[in-house]
């Protein structure tokens, strides 16, 4: 199942952590007992929201780094995340959309209270009881700086804009959003590539080399036009070769109607070396991952022999 990941922004004193109790209250109790629901806030990390009332810009991206570290450790495909912040940085909203796009869960961004006016948010931020109030020149640099979600931007989307005095949300349609999600496949930038082994090279030399050697041997012998098993021997300790792998490897080839001369075998196994060196640093090709082992490498040069020259398998 299709989880995500709810960033809920507005501006500051705007009762977002009211908005997040609804959403979690209704979810928990809606939603199967196997998935898990949590709310991470500045007050559950401890973080000090004194430094936005100096407005120092190093210490702000400390507290972002501070939440942004919190999510990532809690993003699963068993858990809905409601991340109750300001989240007023359109910046922090498009990080927090690539990394659930690298984990494989959706997003929606939840703008709870971005309707609510500035004279309101005052009001509420001024009450008396509540020693988490901002300085009114702090309070006001934060709404000049609030930059406001839109639903035409995929890390904004969906979005549900809610007045700060709708006591009703759509927490219904809310929750459909939530429960099947839609999960946009990784980005290829943030994808792990895994690396050629070390003896790459030398299998990917030995084995192109022995099937040239042999293709020479076994067209001379054979008829041409039709499929051939060929047979080379295996390079012994190799870390591309299992141990129950056999000494000897086998690679099924379809000779052309004529017959090859050397000078175009060998331009064959250039041609395929030049890929696959250049995927040696890369970890892929044009058709996707690169087997490495001189099983792999033997089918895939059979192949690309097969379709330089124009031999239907």
């Amino acid at each position: 199942m299709a989880l995500i990941t709810m960033t809920i922004s507005g501006y500051p004193s705007s009762r977002k952590s009211n908005r997040a109790a609804q959403i979690y209250d209704f979810i928990s109790s809606a939603s199967s007992p196997q998935l898990k629901v949590k709310v991470i806030s500045d007050d559950d990390l401890a973080v000090d929201t004194s430094d936005l009332q100096k407005l120092d810009s190093l210490q702000e991206n400390i507290a972002c780094a501070t939440l942004f570290t919190a999510i990532t450790r809690h993003i699963f495909k068993d858990t809905i995340l409601i991340v109750d912040r300001m989240n007023y940085i359109k910046g922090f909203r498009y990080q927090l959309y690539w990394k659930a796009r690298e984990a494989g869960v959706g997003v929606a961004t939840e703008s709870m209270s971005v309707l609510a006016k500035p004279d309101q948010c005052q009001k509420w931020n001024d009450e008396p009881g509540d020693d988490k109030g901002y300085k009114p020149q702090t309070l006001d640099a934060l709404i000049q700086r609030f930059e406001e979600p839109s639903s035409m931007v995929r890390w904004d989307a969906p979005l549900f804009a809610i007045p700060w005095d709708d006591p009703t949300p759509p927490l219904e349609r809310i929750s459909d959003a939530v429960t099947p999600g839609i999960v946009k496949p990784p980005n290829v930038d943030t994808q792990i590539i895994p690396k050629a082994p070390t003896d790459a090279l030398r299998t990917l030399e030995h084995t192109t080399a022995a099937l040239v050697s042999v293709l020479m041997a076994a067209q001379a012998a054979g008829p041409l036009g039709e499929p051939i098993v060929l047979t080379i021997d295996s390079l012994e300790h190799s870390s591309n070769t299992s141990a129950n792998d056999n000494s000897v490897l086998c690679v099924r080839l379809t000779f052309p109607h004529h017959a090859l001369t050397l000078s175009e075998l060998q331009r064959l196994k250039r041609q395929f070396a030049a890929a696959r060196q250049k995927a040696v640093t890369l970890g892929s090709t044009k058709k996707g991952r690169v087997e490495w082992g001189e099983e792999g490498v033997g089918c895939a040069f059979a192949e690309f022999s097969e379709e330089e020259l124009g031999v239907a398998r």
